[in-house]
């Protein structure tokens, strides 16, 4: 059977203590990525990423590198298998691993990149300036008026577009307060706080943005050798010189999963595979259109799981 095959990873919030461990346990491939990562960092983010502590695990600057080690893990031990992507997206910090597999930079260069991405973004917004809540079950529209009526508070807007009945929006308290109160009052079943540390997605992270820019200007980039399609635009990256543009700016811009999902779909991608702890963006997939194929790999048991069905 011909298939089209996506691999997608997820960004911040998928993260669990115990995750990884079994591929690290069981599968020579994801070991070397994971004792990489360890040389790098010059700590034992496989131990952070197997025992914890959470509260650890959860800060910005531990949890980049650690989902971006285990997604990395995960597509690499799938690809020895002979399974390998048509084309490929990441969520936010998920872009990065999209980038590693594409062979746009090393994993080496980019686990050192995403901890600092960590800390500038958490650098960029002084604790409790901010936050992001999940809006459910109101139009995309309806959220777009909730968020420009209350402009004149302070910065929010929309920062995902996840999937239908479901965007995220982020911003300054005040007016992260009004617009999530105005969601309400328009229709939307449920606002959700996020548990982030700021505001993320938005022009707040400029300072971020900035950093970001200058560490990529000293990082030797390579021309994707698998179609990567950025966050930012919902379009391919068309070379070296486009990730280097589009990655800072992905910090203070909104992440269009969606529009970037239905790019998949619209271009024949019949098989999507989400690599990394959990399956939030399955979840997402199922929302966008009820039929597609979506399979996770994220220990051995799902590992072995997609192998039969690519091979069957």
């Amino acid at each position: 059977m011909d298939r089209k095959t996506a691999f997608i990873f997820a960004g911040q919030g998928s993260q669990y203590v115990g995750m990884g461990k079994e591929l690290y346990q069981h599968n020579d491939v994801s070991w070397a990525v994971f004792d990489l990562a360890d040389q790098e960092l010059g700590y034992s983010l496989s131990g952070l990423c197997f025992n914890g502590p959470k509260e650890e695990l959860d800060k910005t600057e531990h949890t980049q590198p650690a989902i971006l080690t285990v997604s990395v893990a995960a597509a690499r031990a799938l690809m020895d298998q002979g399974i390998n992507p048509d084309l490929t997206a990441g969520f936010s910090l998920g872009e990065y691993s999209a980038l590693v597999l594409s062979g746009v930079l090393p994993f080496e260069a980019a686990v050192k990149l995403v901890r600092n991405r960590g800390r500038y973004m958490q650098e960029a917004v002084s604790q409790g300036v901010g936050g992001m809540a999940a809006v459910l079950g109101l139009e995309t529209s309806g959220v777009e008026q909730a968020c420009l009526g209350a402009e004149s508070l302070g910065v929010v807007r929309i920062a995902n577009y996840n999937c239908p009945g479901q965007v995220v929006i982020s911003g300054e308290n005040k007016a992260l307060e009004a617009a999530s109160a105005r969601a309400i009052e328009l229709g939307a079943k449920r606002v959700i706080p996020l548990e982030v540390s700021g505001p993320f997605h938005t022009g707040l992270l400029e300072p971020a943005a900035r950093k970001l820019a200058d560490e990529l200007a000293g990082i030797e980039f390579s021309d994707p050798r698998i179609p990567v399609i950025s966050n930012v635009t919902a379009d391919y990256m068309a070379d070296k010189s486009a990730v280097k543009e589009l990655l800072p700016q992905q910090v203070m811009r909104s992440v269009l999963w969606e529009m970037s999902f239905r790019r998949m779909l619209a271009d024949g991608v019949d098989t999507f595979v989400e690599l990394g702890p959990g399956s939030v963006l399955k979840g997402f997939a199922r929302k966008i259109d009820k039929n597609v194929k979506v399979l996770n790999v994220e220990d051995p048991t799902s590992l072995e799981a997609v192998v039969k069905y690519f091979n069957d």
